[in-house]
């Protein structure tokens, strides 16, 4: 027999995932589903490791090649495409199918990785950086995605859990693996240790995952695609740039940003097949959804980005203790998926999805009490409670939009939360760093504290009473910066309250023949 979806739209189009079943003959090619999520998580742990091995290896990287100034690059190239493919790829997972965009993806990102560990400068090094990044835009909504087909709503959320767990352990083993590459080998491998896991990923995807799609009738909206690409693209340029010295680079990226989103626009409301459904991204339950989660990784990047910087420079603690009041944000997370998981028949979708969204500004709260003879743990205690508020938002807000859309809707609907929450991660580093450059500009100055006083400050232990005045500069500005992580978290609490209600079961799955 054929697990199907039975959908309310009348024109629901059945899924086309094969799983398998007792009574279904030996012969017949089947889903093996803990084999696919296995290989789900494979493909997920390429993506999770990715930002802490690099940062890792980035200091001997930069030593190598040169082109220090391009520092930042290294990272922003591969959020800026990552963030646009996620879009593009959960579009065509829902005209092709999930199993060629994951192998894509695999294959884009592997390519990338290969050129990483070959880059000769650092141009050509961030080029692959853009590679890599497309191979993750297309892996992970697809992956989430697959989830969505295999499992049952009430299924789903333990699933997620267990691929929310990766992250926290590749956080754990990123810096680690990281620094015995260095140590012992060349800094490509931190590239090529990629190459392995992804093809026992392919293989697990090619043997073990099975689609019955049937014929494709649907066309591929590539003038849309083209245009988002561009638009996003430049709009994420715009937002990395604004904080550089010399605003050029940002103003015309912002300029080309709004005219391409202008065409895009006038385009998708003529196309016959759009590649964003503007009625699917307003539905309430989908745009309250992805709103809380854009204002969430808003607040998000501000607390990864500046309490070590607290932490280290104002607490004068050491960066393992800095990096430690972080990391308990990231076992957090996993907790409250796993209690998402094991909650949404008891407690209902929305009720969860609330409290995770109160929860962030909850522990928000306990960077506006920090002082310089505070102790680490109070900082350790709310990145915690504001782990815990973003498994349990996170997790609820991909179960929620799965169950009101079909098959050939999933896809999309996964990654326009994705895609919101990765722009939230955007905006914020933009919205943070001005926030922080605004305090740091000394009283009647015109120019804020330079690079070298505020690495002095980071570096420096007990420190001495010549860093004295920067350090409480530094403090000013950082708690200025958490007063708006704090009101962004009040931001997404409140949007989070406008999702409707949505009960498990409203795709119900029946036998077919």
């Amino acid at each position: 027999m054929r697990y199907r979806v039975r959908q309310h739209s009348p024109a629901a189009r059945p899924t086309p995932i094969v799983v398998k079943a007792s009574r279904m003959p030996a012969s017949k090619q089947t889903t093996a589903r803990p084999l696919v999520i296995a290989s789900v998580m494979l493909s997920m742990f390429m993506i999770a490791i990715e930002a802490t091995i690099v940062s890792t290896a980035m200091p001997q990287i930069v030593g190598e090649l040169g082109g220090l100034t391009l520092y930042s690059w290294v990272f922003s190239a591969f959020l800026l495409t990552q963030t646009v493919a996620t879009v593009v790829f959960g579009k065509l997972s829902d005209v092709y199918g999930r199993k060629p965009m994951l192998l894509a993806g695999i294959g884009v990102f592997l390519l990338g990785s290969l050129g990483c560990g070959f880059a000769w400068s650092m141009p050509s090094l961030i080029a692959f950086r853009l590679v890599q990044g497309i191979g993750a835009g297309a892996m992970q909504p697809v992956g989430l995605t697959l989830v969505g087909d295999l499992y049952a709503a009430e299924e789903r959320g333990r699933i997620q859990g267990a691929l929310a767990s990766v992250w926290a352990i590749s956080a754990v083993l990123g810096p680690v693996v990281g620094a015995l590459i260095i140590a012992k080998t060349s800094w490509a491998w931190i590239f090529w240790l990629n190459v392995p896991i992804g093809i026992l990923a392919a293989l697990g995807f090619v043997l073990f995952l099975r689609e019955d799609l049937g014929p494709v009738r649907s066309k591929v909206d590539v003038p849309g695609a083209l245009l988002f690409t561009v638009a996003m693209g430049a709009l994420m340029t715009a937002l990395t740039e604004s904080g550089s010295a010399d605003a050029t680079v940002a103003a015309a990226a912002g300029a080309v940003a709004v005219v391409a989103a202008a065409l895009f626009v006038w385009w998708e409301r003529r196309a016959a097949e759009p590649m964003i459904s503007f009625e699917l991204w307003s539905r309430r339950p989908i745009a309250a959804a992805n709103g809380a989660s854009l204002l969430a990784g808003m607040a998000l990047i501000g607390l990864t980005t500046f309490l070590p910087m607290y932490v280290q420079g104002v607490m004068r603690q050491t960066p393992v203790v800095a990096g430690l009041a972080l990391t308990v944000m990231v076992l957090g997370w996993p907790v409250g998926a796993t209690f998402a998981a094991r909650s949404f028949a008891r407690f209902g979708l929305k009720p969860l999805l609330a409290v995770g969204a109160a929860l962030v500004p909850t522990g928000a709260v306990a960077f506006l009490m920090l002082t310089p003879e505070m102790p680490p743990a109070l900082a350790g205690a709310g990145s915690l409670v504001m782990g815990l508020g973003m498994g349990l938002l996170s997790t609820s807000s991909i179960v929620l939009i799965q169950e009101i859309v079909s098959w050939s809707e999933r896809g999309s609907a996964t990654a326009s939360n994705l895609f919101s929450r990765n722009l939230g991660s955007t905006l914020g580093a933009a919205v943070f760093g001005a926030v922080l450059n605004h305090g740091l500009a000394r009283p009647g100055a015109t120019s804020p504290i330079g690079s070298e006083e505020l690495q002095k400050v980071l570096a420096s232990g007990q420190g001495s009473a010549a860093l004295d005045g920067a350090r409480a500069l530094l403090q000013g500005a950082l708690h200025n910066t958490f007063w708006a992580v704090f009101l962004i978290s009040c931001g997404a609490a409140a949007v989070a309250l406008l999702v409707p209600h949505v009960p498990l079961g409203r795709q119900v799955r029946t036998s077919a023949t």
